[in-house]
This record gives C-alpha cells, structure tokens and sequence, in this order.
C-alpha cells in the first residue's frame, strides 16, 4: 500500500519550501522516519523523513521545485522490499558475445559505482560540475563510499595546490603551440536561503541609514587569560574556550549601557529592550545562518560557548531550527576565521546594528611613550542612523573595548 509523503508543516509564516535534493531514489529501501529528502527555506534545510518503512515510490516533484506546505513530495510502499540488485549479472550478459577476447570483469561495474554522475545527489554534482572534477578521482568518505561534498572541496583544493605541468604533451605544452584553452559557463540557480539572503541586504540598504565606525582593541589580556585557562575551562565545563564568549559578554554589559543600540524601529515607534538576544553568524554548507543566544545577558561565559558550539554543529549538520533563527537584537559576525582584516558589515533588520570582529595580527602601537608589538583586532559597528546617533555608537565601541582590553570588567560588571 502506498504512503504519501507530504510537505510538513515549516514554521510560523512559512508556507512554501524548494527541494534542494533527493536523498533517496525510487525503489531504494527506507526505513520509518528515515530521512527521503531535503527541503530548502528562507533560513533552513530541512529533512523530510518517511512516515513508515518499505520502498521508496515515484517522485511528485524534482530538485528545484517550489513546494507548498501539505503538497505530494513522493509515495513509499509500505512494507514492501527493494528490488534486487541486478549488476552482478551485469557482466556476465554483457561478456558473452566476447567469450573469445575476455574483457575486464571490473568495467561494466564501474558504471553502477558510487562515483558514478548518476549516483551523484544534486548538490554534490554541481560541486562536481563547479570545479570541473572527474568523480571518478574523487575518494569517498560518505556512506557505502559515496562522495560528499567535503571530498569534493578537498579535491578541489589540492587540485589547485599541484603544480601545473610543463611536459610537451600537457596542457601547458599544447597552449605554447597556440591552442586555445577552452572556455565554458555554467549557470546554477540561486537556493532559496541565498536568496532570502540577498533581499534581505539589499532591503536593510534601501530602508536603513547605514554608517559604519572603527576602533582597535588589543587582545593581550584575553589572550593571555584564555592561554592559562583553556584546559581548566574545558575539563569543568566540557567545552572550548574561545574569544567569542567574551565578546558576547562585553556586548550585552555595553548595550545594557547603550539601549539605541539594542533597540529597533517599528513604524514611527523606537522598542527598546530590556534584554538581550544576540545573533551570532556561523557557517552552514549553504551559507552562513544566524542563531539567536537568548538572553545572553544572563549567560555565564561559558554557557555561552557551550551556545554557540552547540549551533556550529547543528549548523553544520542542517538540524538547526528555524524557532532559533527568529528574533535577535543585536548581531555578532566574526569575519576574522575567515582571515578579514576589516569590514563594513550590513545590519539585519529590524535589528539597528551589528557587531563585525576581524583577524588578530601582531601591529606596533604605542602604550607609555614606548612603540611595543601588541595581537591587535579590528572592530567595526555598522549602526542605523535614524535610532543610533554618532555619540552613541563611538560610546558603544569604546565600552567593548574596554571591557576586552580588562576582562575583570567583566566579572565586576564595569
């Protein structure tokens, strides 16, 4: 008997998704809430598991599809079993007529392998596709040997670390006798999260009156105070000890002491806040997402570390939920894993400002008279003009930067 797989129920005000992949195939065995496909929202992927065990039937849409909440995705044949494998006999049927000159008995195989372009999901052939890589070089670390798109990106990587070759049959040898180099395009629609990303920035342009202000801080004192703690902290509280804990704790003491910057405009109205939410941006395969820690205010560092590591994970692995991407007052980007030196980083609506932090490097500044060697970090407040006056942000920066230059503000609330 038949069960239809339907589109579930996404969240508050979401009411339409797109397929980003089909993580099972008609006629592959699923199991009950086995996971069948993933859907793409404005924030989220979301896996869409099966509601019983059997066979996976017909799919009702494919990748790419615009899907409303409660349509057909797919039907699975409940109790039945998949089909049997038919590429061992592959061989044999096919190397009959040529009993006389024997053939490899691997070849007809590699057709039905794992690295095969058919067996590839979407996702991981157009990364595939992106890099111009042979599956077939690519090692597999999924399951059964699949390729993911991690192994892609690693192939890629060391693809463009080798050295390029100079005999006379490479390419190198073939453009010195004046063959062109061939020239291609590919063109990828954008996801639905890309997207909503893109609106959403070019509405905070259009609507807010953004201005960005600087400031250095030097992270002498929480660098040396991580240094001596680090494994203490993680032995207590099982979690590592990063900069960001302490960022987050100095931005809710200086926006207890700046509420514009807390604040957001609705209508022709400012709302204040009397807490605290910060969203902080970490990196998803789609594209970066912003939780929310609630009430960080009342957060010790480590909790939120243990946050924030908690939604790095989930991040990576899609199980975020879209409840905690909702909300948030303020933002944190951390711009600096990535090697930025500095920014001007957009805000996200209805918020009125955003917090960007950039690479630690070693600069010579000048502290009592005398030119010393300091871990300097760039800080940068982009900030809505119309509710965050100059004062106000520089005020704000500054607060931060005192905070983190004498962690023991901190601990004493200064």
């Amino acid at each position: 008997m038949a069960t239809e797989v339907l589109v579930p129920v996404l969240g508050e005000s979401i009411s339409e998704a797109t397929l980003g992949e089909w993580l099972k195939q008609p006629g592959d065995a699923v199991a009950v809430d086995e996971p069948i496909a993933s859907l793409e929202t404005d924030k989220v992927s979301v896996e869409v598991p099966s509601p019983v065990a059997g066979v996976m039937g017909e799919h009702a849409v494919k990748v790419g599809d615009t899907v409303q909440v409660g349509a057909l995705l797919a039907t699975v044949d409940a109790g039945g079993s998949a089909p049997a494998k038919t590429e061992a006999a592959t061989p044999a049927v096919t190397a009959a007529p040529a009993a006389a000159a024997p053939a490899p008995a691997a070849a007809p195989a590699a057709d039905e392998s794992s690295d095969s372009p058919a067996a590839l999901s979407p996702s991981v052939r157009r990364a595939v596709l992106e890099h111009g890589l042979d599956p077939a070089t690519i090692k597999g670390t999924g399951k059964d040997g699949r390729i993911t798109k991690e192994d892609v990106a690693a192939a890629a990587a060391n693809k463009s670390s080798a050295p390029a070759p100079t005999s006379n049959g490479s390419a190198a040898g073939r453009a010195d006798e004046g063959a062109a180099p061939a020239r291609r395009e590919e063109r990828v629609k954008m996801t639905r999260l890309r997207q909503t990303i893109a609106k959403r920035l070019k509405e905070a342009q259009n609507t807010a009156a953004m201005l960005t202000t600087f400031n250095d801080v030097d992270m002498t004192a929480v660098i040396e105070a991580r240094a001596k703690y680090k494994d203490l902290f993680e032995k207590k509280h099982g979690v590592r000890l990063g900069f960001m804990g302490f960022f987050v704790k100095a931005a809710t003491m200086a926006l207890k002491d700046i509420p514009s910057v807390n604040a957001s405009i609705e209508g022709d109205e400012i709302v204040y806040h009397d807490y605290a939410d910060i969203s902080v941006a970490v990196s998803a395969p789609n594209g970066l997402v912003v939780p929310v820690i609630r009430d960080a205010q009342d957060l010790t560092v480590a909790g939120i570390e243990k946050t924030i590591g908690d939604f790095g994970k989930r991040a990576k692995d899609g199980t975020l939920k879209m409840d905690e991407m909702k909300g948030g007052t303020f933002t944190i980007s951390n711009g600096g894993v990535f090697g930025s030196l500095m920014s001007t980083p957009i805000i996200n609506p209805p918020q009125s400002a955003v917090l960007g932090l950039h690479r630690i490097e070693e600069r010579p500044v000048v502290v009592d008279g005398q030119i010393v060697i300091r871990p300097m970090m760039y800080l940068a407040l982009s900030y809505d003009h119309r509710i965050i006056d100059g004062r106000e942000a520089v005020t704000f920066l500054v607060a931060l930067k005192n905070a983190i230059q004498d962690p023991t503000r901190i601990l004493i609330d200064l």
